[in-house]
């Protein structure tokens, strides 16, 4: 060996020396770290086991292999399906609304809302029981109405009357609301004994169940309303609406005594706030029974907060759903609030398109959003509006009791 190699052969020597301290040490780590180190390696074989973890497996291609394969598979494999059925402790109140002749009114048929157990439209299990329901406004003087919405009424805007009857004749109101506009201490300030005339003519004129919208003055509310229910005794018509401001002016009580007295039904109104609609349900209770409620937990037009009606409808029908009963009441929808979006009748840069479209999907919209958050009376105005809404809500219903073999069917085609 040269001068070059002897110093190879004393490291060589001294890395013999430490192997067994080297092997003792390496005894106690489960892992090491290499530094500078390079490895010349050949041919390099990797063996992978193909039996169970942990034990060695059979080689490759082995008899032993084979038998350990499953059969070749000579049919689909077949799985079963149990989809999630929630049930609610509790359920939505029904109320009823016109009074037929059989029972003391003069209408042609009722109508009942109300009755959910489930969200709307929320599985196959729990369909709505009843269809909502879309009520179709009067006004009791000649009020001024966007082009789109006056073009249907404009011969009939000065008789209320006449004005009902083409809208049950022609578009087929199943309700109809009168608003008594005109009886506003700063617009006309109608006497309650007119007013209660203005409705006895729509009475007479149509015979479908009447929704009596006040002008908002909570005195004279009390008033008009009292006048119309004796009026109307027993034609079970729905008061719209009982207020917060209704109970600071000491007027409530009036309002509520007598629907009871005559065999009304009354709306709630509160301002988007759920504890604000359980007091005031809370009030009515010690006058009504639950069954002569409904809730209007305020509609705001789309794009002007229209998110937060959908957001307070949703909540108060889970919490109603899930027990609480002093919002377990059927929920009404003024979607006419539509209109007083400027978008919805102001003339505007063609790129936000016709008037006369513009105005009409303004409320559709209203009243789709509101739909899916389970709201079960809406109050509209545009024929083709309420007639979009109709069908969507009919289709909606098909789609939660549907055919199961019909839409499912698909699962079995031979190709």
């Amino acid at each position: 060996m040269g001068p070059e190699g002897e110093p190879r052969r004393r490291g060589i020597e001294g890395l013999l020396e430490l192997l067994p301290e080297l092997r003792e040490m390496l005894t106690r780590v489960k892992q090491v770290e290499l530094e500078q180190v390079s490895l010349d390696i050949g041919d390099l074989e990797l063996f992978i086991p193909l039996g169970a973890p942990g034990g060695p497996g059979p080689a490759c291609g082995s008899a032993a292999e084979a038998a350990r394969l499953p059969a070749h598979p000579q049919e689909l494999l077949r799985e079963t399906f149990a989809p999630v059925r929630p049930e609610y402790p509790a359920r939505i109140r029904e109320v009823v609304l016109g009074a037929t002749k059989a029972e003391g009114g003069s209408r042609g048929r009722t109508v009942t809302i109300g009755g959910a157990a489930a969200p709307a439209y929320s599985g196959l299990e729990a369909p709505p029981p009843h269809l909502p329901v879309i009520a179709m406004d009067v006004f009791d003087y000649r009020v001024p109405l966007p082009k789109a919405l006056r073009r249907h009424v404009e011969e009939v805007l000065d008789d209320p009357g006449e004005w009902a009857k083409r809208l049950v004749e022609r578009y087929g109101a199943e309700m109809v609301t009168v608003h008594l506009l005109s009886t506003d201490p700063l617009i006309r300030d109608t006497p309650p004994a007119i007013a209660a005339k203005t409705v006895e003519t729509v009475l007479q004129a149509v015979d479908v169940p009447l929704i009596i919208g006040g002008c908002g003055d909570p005195k004279k509310d009390a008033a008009v309303f009292a006048e119309v229910a004796e009026m109307a005794d027993g034609e079970r018509l729905l008061l719209n609406s009982v207020t917060h401001e209704m109970a600071e002016a000491r007027t409530l009580e009036v309002v509520a005594r007598a629907a009871k007295a005559h065999g009304h039904r009354v709306i709630a109104f509160s301002p988007l706030e759920l504890n604000s609609a359980r007091e005031l349900n809370r009030r009515l209770y010690d006058h009504l029974p639950p069954e002569n409620i409904i809730m209007d937990l305020t509609t705001v037009a789309l794009g002007y907060g229209l998110e937060y009606s959908f957001t307070i409808h949703e909540r108060a029908r889970q919490a109603a759903l899930m027990g609480d009963p002093e919002l377990s009441h059927p929920t009404a929808s003024g979607c006419t609030n539509a209109w007083a979006a400027r978008e919805a009748w102001m003339k505007l840069d063609p790129a936000y398109g016709p008037q006369e479209i513009r105005g009409p999907l303004w409320e559709t919209i209203n009243a789709l959003i509101l739909l899916t958050a389970g709201v079960d009376l809406f109050m509209m105005m545009h024929p083709a509006a309420i007639r979009t809404v109709r069908e969507m809500a009919g289709e909606l219903h098909r789609l939660a009791a549907p055919d199961i073999d019909r839409y499912c069917s698909w699962t079995t085609v031979q190709i």
